[in-house]
């Protein structure tokens, strides 16, 4: 095409920008252009397909290795203790994290959210938190959501908390209140679904998947798999659909969309 050139601008839009005559101000032809530019994406942000990173804590094996608990750290935590496990099913956490994950990808999935997984099996030694924190910064996750079970040596305890990261500069400033806010609607989702006692939210200022996170990120404690109520009911696939279900719904109550979708 004489006398025109082809100048390209994200996303995937193709601006032409034709020879002007010299009393045309540079500046508004400047204007001009990235306003045209803009618009497609604008336009298109609405209706984009958010992602979410579904983190199915643990795997068949621990992981001693240590890393840095965040960036720039000389403090150093081992990857990953290897979880807990049902006092009376015998079922481990990393086997019960990620029959809970699967289910949610198949919801969110149901819902139109595109979901990125950080394991499907239960098959290897644990990858450690940096790696799964990073998997989701490179998916620019609208949330990265760890799913997890708890242990104590004390038996009675038990109920449904989430955690999510302490405020930090540096680290953690720029996903804090996302984060909170995600951690608060999907533990009143998770706490209905799943009717156990609610232990409420507590700040991480320790976790290394939290302090390595780019994105809003929680992480989700089900029940208390050394509680035998809820190691009981957690193992059943019942429970672990309800659980998958109040996810999905704190999920989507954060990401602005009606919760009805999950089912």
């Amino acid at each position: 095409m004489s006398g025109v050139r082809p100048w390209t601008c994200p996303p995937r839009t193709v601006v032409f920008v034709t020879r002007v005559r010299q009393s045309f101000p540079s500046a508004w032809l400047v204007a001009l252009v990235a306003l045209v530019a803009w618009l497609p994406a604008a336009a298109a942000a609405p209706g984009a397909t958010p992602v979410v990173v579904v983190d199915p804590g643990h795997d068949l094996r621990a992981n001693l290795e240590q890393e840095p608990i965040g960036p720039g750290s000389s403090t150093l935590k081992i990857k990953d203790g290897g979880g807990t496990r049902g006092v009376v099913s015998g079922l481990t956490e990393a086997e019960l994290n990620l029959r809970v994950g699967l289910r949610l990808r198949t919801l969110l999935r149901r819902a139109g959210v595109r979901v990125v997984m950080t394991r499907t099996t239960t098959s290897g030694t644990s990858m450690g938190n940096i790696a799964r924190a990073r998997i989701a910064n490179r998916a620019r996750a609208k949330l990265f959501l760890r799913i997890h079970a708890d242990g104590l040596a004390d038996r009675r305890a038990r109920g449904t908390h989430t955690l999510y990261p302490a405020l930090r500069r540096g680290w953690t400033d720029d996903v804090y209140a996302p984060s909170k806010r995600a951690a608060g609607l999907v533990q009143r989702e998770l706490v209905r679904a799943l009717g156990f006692p609610d232990r409420g939210l507590h700040e991480r200022s320790d976790f290394t998947g939290f302090n390595w996170a780019d994105v809003p990120v929680i992480l989700v404690e089900m029940g208390f798999m050394t509680n035998p109520t809820d190691d009981r009911l957690l193992a059943t696939a019942v429970y672990q659909r309800r659980a998958a279900l109040g996810l999905c719904r704190g999920t989507l109550r954060f990401l602005g969309r009606p919760p009805a979708l999950c089912g």
